[in-house]
């Protein structure tokens, strides 16, 4: 599929008002740290394609954000 095969008709122009409300926001730095992970679940990963440590931060990204109400609640 090309560009110009998509259809955009139904998508309004983003405006000048959108623009100079608009805000940068860059993702913070990683970090490296060591973590210890069974074999079978590095495996799982490394069966999923390259990246299998940038795979396993997403995840954890993921599950912390699902459950940051629930910790963040629990004194």
């Amino acid at each position: 599929m090309t560009d110009e095969d998509i259809n955009t008709s139904d998508i309004p122009p983003l405006s000048d008002a959108f623009f100079s409300n608009a805000h940068l926001r860059m993702p913070n730095a990683p970090m490296n740290v060591s973590v210890q992970v069974d074999p079978e679940t590095y495996a799982w990963f490394q069966s999923q394609g390259d990246s299998a440590e940038q795979q396993m931060s997403i995840a954890l990204k993921i599950y912390a954000e699902a459950n940051k109400a629930r910790f963040s609640n629990d004194g």
